[in-house]
């Protein structure tokens, strides 16, 4: 197997189990054993478990980010209703089998006050989301954009953290109500 191959199955071993049981209740020996990949060739991929954690959590924004990106694009809905369609979407996500939150929220929960590379990958992913959520609201004609755009942010990382407190979908549908509010208020 070469390094290429055993990056990706330490990847998705660390994806699966991480996201599912949390960093620090999985050891490298579940890691190994889940993807496959001999203990001498998990070290020379990531010599150590945090390098593992920042990689997989890099991974899993991008995805995270190209798949509500993706959604929100193939809804083909004028502006005003593309910020609505991230919390259509955040529905699904909310209403998959495996949902345990924001994988974000959580790895930061668990080891941000330790762990600065964590911290610091957290924190882009956040940045990216609020971001990409200040570009949808740059596209309407709206009060303090830049104050909707965070206003909407906080909609998306409580509904998550919510939804999967309380196991219940429905949070999304909370969140797109007051999201709406929202944008009828920053209408006026």
């Amino acid at each position: 197997m070469d390094t290429d191959e055993a990056r990706v199955r330490l990847l998705d071993a660390a994806e699966e189990l991480f996201y599912e049981r949390g960093i620090q209740a999985v050891g490298i020996d579940e890691l190994r054993s889940t993807s496959g990949v001999s203990l001498k060739r998990l070290y020379q991929c990531f010599p150590a478990k945090q390098q593992l954690v920042e990689e997989y959590l890099r991974r899993r924004d991008d995805r995270w980010r190209a798949r509500l990106a993706a959604y929100v694009t193939e809804q083909g809905v004028p502006p005003e209703d593309r910020v609505l369609a991230v919390f259509d979407w955040l529905r699904t996500w909310f209403d998959e089998p495996n949902f345990r939150g924001c994988a974000f929220v959580n790895s930061y929960g668990e080891l941000g006050a330790t762990e600065p590379g964590i911290a610091e990958v957290v924190r882009a992913h956040h940045a990216a989301v609020r971001d990409y959520l200040a570009g949808l609201v740059a596209d309407l004609q709206v009060r303090e954009p830049g104050e909707l755009g965070e206003q909407l942010w906080l909609l998306v990382v409580g509904s998550a953290t919510g939804a999967a407190i309380t196991e219940n979908a429905a949070m999304a549908g909370r969140a797109r109500a007051t999201a709406q509010l929202l944008l009828t208020a920053a209408r006026r």
